[in-house]
Protein backbone atom coordinates (compact mmCIF):
# COMPACT_ATOMS: atom_id res chain seq x y z
CA UNK A 1 0.00 0.00 0.00
CA UNK A 2 1.50 3.48 -0.94
CA UNK A 3 0.59 6.37 1.36
CA UNK A 4 -0.64 9.32 -0.14
CA UNK A 5 1.85 11.85 1.37
CA UNK A 6 4.42 9.98 0.44
CA UNK A 7 6.74 10.29 -2.49
CA UNK A 8 6.41 8.06 -5.24
CA UNK A 9 10.38 7.70 -5.60
CA UNK A 10 13.10 8.41 -2.38
CA UNK A 11 16.66 8.73 -2.76
CA UNK A 12 19.05 7.23 0.29
CA UNK A 13 18.73 9.68 2.72
CA UNK A 14 15.32 11.62 2.12
CA UNK A 15 12.80 11.77 5.21
CA UNK A 16 10.12 9.12 5.25
CA UNK A 17 8.31 10.36 9.00
CA UNK A 18 8.94 10.29 13.16
CA UNK A 19 9.86 7.23 14.58
CA UNK A 20 6.98 7.66 16.99
CA UNK A 21 4.38 7.58 13.85
CA UNK A 22 6.44 4.64 12.06
CA UNK A 23 8.31 1.67 12.40
CA UNK A 24 11.64 1.27 10.16
CA UNK A 25 11.58 -0.93 7.95
CA UNK A 26 13.56 -2.99 4.55
CA UNK A 27 15.54 0.11 2.86
CA UNK A 28 14.99 2.72 5.58
CA UNK A 29 16.84 3.51 8.88
CA UNK A 30 16.08 5.56 12.18
CA UNK A 31 18.57 8.52 12.66
CA UNK A 32 17.94 11.05 15.78
CA UNK A 33 13.85 9.82 16.40
CA UNK A 34 13.64 10.09 12.37
CA UNK A 35 12.93 7.94 9.40
CA UNK A 36 15.21 8.25 6.24
CA UNK A 37 15.23 6.08 3.10
CA UNK A 38 18.96 4.03 2.66
CA UNK A 39 18.18 3.49 -0.75
CA UNK A 40 16.60 4.13 -4.07
CA UNK A 41 12.60 3.11 -4.16
CA UNK A 42 8.93 3.28 -3.83
CA UNK A 43 8.28 4.17 -0.31
CA UNK A 44 5.38 2.17 1.19
CA UNK A 45 3.69 1.78 4.80
CA UNK A 46 2.06 -0.99 5.76
CA UNK A 47 -1.02 -0.52 7.46
CA UNK A 48 -1.26 -3.04 10.06
CA UNK A 49 1.88 -2.27 11.84
CA UNK A 50 2.81 1.12 10.67
CA UNK A 51 5.85 0.12 9.20
CA UNK A 52 7.67 2.61 6.29
CA UNK A 53 9.49 0.55 3.77
CA UNK A 54 11.08 1.09 0.93
CA UNK A 55 11.45 -1.30 -2.67
CA UNK A 56 14.64 -0.77 -4.46
CA UNK A 57 13.99 0.70 -7.65
CA UNK A 58 17.22 -2.19 -9.07
CA UNK A 59 17.24 -4.15 -6.05
CA UNK A 60 19.32 -7.42 -6.37
CA UNK A 61 15.96 -10.10 -7.37
CA UNK A 62 15.04 -12.70 -4.84
CA UNK A 63 12.71 -15.77 -5.53
CA UNK A 64 9.71 -15.83 -3.59
CA UNK A 65 6.93 -17.79 -3.41
CA UNK A 66 4.16 -16.93 -6.32
CA UNK A 67 6.65 -15.44 -8.43
CA UNK A 68 7.36 -15.84 -12.21
CA UNK A 69 10.94 -17.41 -13.18
CA UNK A 70 12.87 -18.11 -15.90
CA UNK A 71 15.13 -21.25 -15.68
CA UNK A 72 17.20 -23.09 -17.95
CA UNK A 73 16.98 -26.70 -17.85
CA UNK A 74 20.07 -28.51 -16.86
CA UNK A 75 19.47 -32.57 -16.80
CA UNK A 76 15.60 -34.41 -17.10
CA UNK A 77 15.15 -37.33 -14.16
CA UNK A 78 12.63 -39.99 -14.62
CA UNK A 79 10.73 -37.66 -11.86
CA UNK A 80 12.06 -33.92 -12.29
CA UNK A 81 13.34 -31.60 -14.20
CA UNK A 82 16.31 -30.00 -12.83
CA UNK A 83 16.67 -26.56 -13.91
CA UNK A 84 18.77 -23.17 -13.33
CA UNK A 85 17.01 -20.04 -12.34
CA UNK A 86 17.99 -17.29 -14.50
CA UNK A 87 15.88 -14.44 -13.32
CA UNK A 88 12.42 -13.20 -12.49
CA UNK A 89 9.94 -11.32 -14.49
CA UNK A 90 9.86 -8.41 -12.82
CA UNK A 91 13.81 -7.41 -12.56
CA UNK A 92 16.35 -7.28 -15.81
CA UNK A 93 18.65 -8.53 -13.28
CA UNK A 94 19.76 -12.13 -12.71
CA UNK A 95 19.20 -13.97 -9.72
CA UNK A 96 22.63 -14.42 -8.19
CA UNK A 97 23.90 -17.25 -7.78
CA UNK A 98 22.12 -19.04 -9.95
CA UNK A 99 19.88 -21.04 -7.85
CA UNK A 100 18.85 -24.26 -8.83
CA UNK A 101 15.02 -25.42 -8.93
CA UNK A 102 13.18 -28.53 -9.98
CA UNK A 103 9.52 -29.27 -11.78
CA UNK A 104 8.05 -32.43 -10.35
CA UNK A 105 6.50 -34.65 -13.22
CA UNK A 106 2.98 -33.88 -11.60
CA UNK A 107 4.06 -30.10 -11.93
CA UNK A 108 4.66 -30.32 -15.57
CA UNK A 109 1.64 -29.94 -17.10
CA UNK A 110 -2.01 -30.24 -16.26
CA UNK A 111 -3.17 -33.05 -16.64
CA UNK A 112 -1.11 -36.94 -16.80
CA UNK A 113 2.69 -36.45 -17.73
CA UNK A 114 4.36 -39.86 -18.62
CA UNK A 115 7.79 -38.78 -19.21
CA UNK A 116 9.64 -35.70 -18.93
CA UNK A 117 11.32 -36.23 -21.68
CA UNK A 118 7.81 -34.69 -23.92
CA UNK A 119 7.40 -31.55 -21.90
CA UNK A 120 10.85 -30.15 -21.70
CA UNK A 121 14.72 -30.88 -23.39
CA UNK A 122 17.77 -30.19 -21.62
CA UNK A 123 18.70 -26.39 -22.33
CA UNK A 124 15.21 -25.48 -23.09
CA UNK A 125 14.56 -21.99 -21.57
CA UNK A 126 11.03 -22.16 -19.24
CA UNK A 127 8.80 -19.60 -17.80
CA UNK A 128 7.49 -21.14 -14.65
CA UNK A 129 5.90 -20.18 -10.87
CA UNK A 130 7.71 -20.64 -7.91
CA UNK A 131 5.39 -23.10 -5.56
CA UNK A 132 8.03 -23.11 -2.78
CA UNK A 133 11.23 -20.59 -2.64
CA UNK A 134 13.19 -22.45 0.67
CA UNK A 135 15.02 -24.53 1.37
CA UNK A 136 14.98 -25.45 -2.09
CA UNK A 137 13.34 -24.07 -5.11
CA UNK A 138 10.02 -25.81 -6.56
CA UNK A 139 8.63 -24.79 -10.16
CA UNK A 140 5.60 -25.59 -11.58
CA UNK A 141 4.51 -25.18 -15.35
CA UNK A 142 1.03 -27.05 -14.83
CA UNK A 143 -0.66 -23.57 -16.11
CA UNK A 144 -1.39 -23.00 -19.81
CA UNK A 145 0.15 -19.82 -20.27
CA UNK A 146 3.68 -21.41 -18.56
CA UNK A 147 6.13 -23.60 -19.95
CA UNK A 148 9.11 -23.42 -22.83
CA UNK A 149 9.61 -19.70 -24.10
CA UNK A 150 13.09 -21.21 -25.79
CA UNK A 151 14.05 -24.19 -27.28
CA UNK A 152 16.91 -25.78 -29.34
CA UNK A 153 16.69 -28.52 -32.39
CA UNK A 154 17.85 -31.65 -30.77
CA UNK A 155 19.72 -32.67 -33.81
CA UNK A 156 21.35 -29.11 -35.24
CA UNK A 157 20.73 -27.13 -32.46
CA UNK A 158 19.52 -23.82 -34.19
CA UNK A 159 16.81 -21.87 -32.37
CA UNK A 160 13.05 -23.86 -32.74
CA UNK A 161 10.75 -21.40 -34.48
CA UNK A 162 7.51 -22.27 -31.90
CA UNK A 163 4.19 -23.19 -33.81
CA UNK A 164 0.68 -23.56 -31.86
CA UNK A 165 1.07 -27.48 -31.87
CA UNK A 166 4.98 -27.73 -32.00
CA UNK A 167 8.56 -26.41 -32.89
CA UNK A 168 10.06 -26.59 -35.80
CA UNK A 169 14.13 -26.14 -36.94
CA UNK A 170 14.45 -23.60 -39.56
CA UNK A 171 17.36 -25.21 -40.34
CA UNK A 172 17.34 -28.88 -40.62
CA UNK A 173 13.48 -29.16 -40.65
CA UNK A 174 13.02 -31.02 -37.87
CA UNK A 175 9.79 -30.88 -35.83
CA UNK A 176 9.29 -30.82 -31.87
CA UNK A 177 7.27 -31.79 -29.02
CA UNK A 178 7.47 -29.54 -26.21
CA UNK A 179 5.01 -28.01 -22.93
CA UNK A 180 5.06 -24.97 -24.66
CA UNK A 181 4.37 -21.48 -22.85
CA UNK A 182 0.92 -20.17 -23.94
CA UNK A 183 -1.25 -16.42 -23.89
CA UNK A 184 0.04 -13.39 -22.08
CA UNK A 185 1.86 -14.52 -18.48
CA UNK A 186 -0.38 -14.30 -15.28
CA UNK A 187 0.53 -11.71 -12.70
CA UNK A 188 3.74 -12.83 -10.80
CA UNK A 189 1.88 -13.94 -7.45
CA UNK A 190 -1.38 -13.83 -6.29
CA UNK A 191 -3.47 -15.51 -9.03
CA UNK A 192 -2.40 -19.35 -8.71
CA UNK A 193 -5.08 -21.79 -6.37
CA UNK A 194 -4.32 -23.83 -3.58
CA UNK A 195 -2.33 -26.79 -5.31
CA UNK A 196 0.09 -23.93 -6.58
CA UNK A 197 -0.96 -24.42 -9.97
Amino acid sequence: MTDPELPRLVLPGDYLGAAEEFLPGRGTYEYGGRIYASLLGAPSIDPGDRTVRVEPRNGIPEVQEGDLVYARVDELKTAMAVCTVLGTSTSRRAVPGAPEGTVHISKAKDGYTETLAGEFAVGDVLVARVLQAHPGIKLSTAQAPLGVVAARCQLCHALLTLGAKEAVCPRCGHREQRKFAKGPLPPPSGAHGPDGR
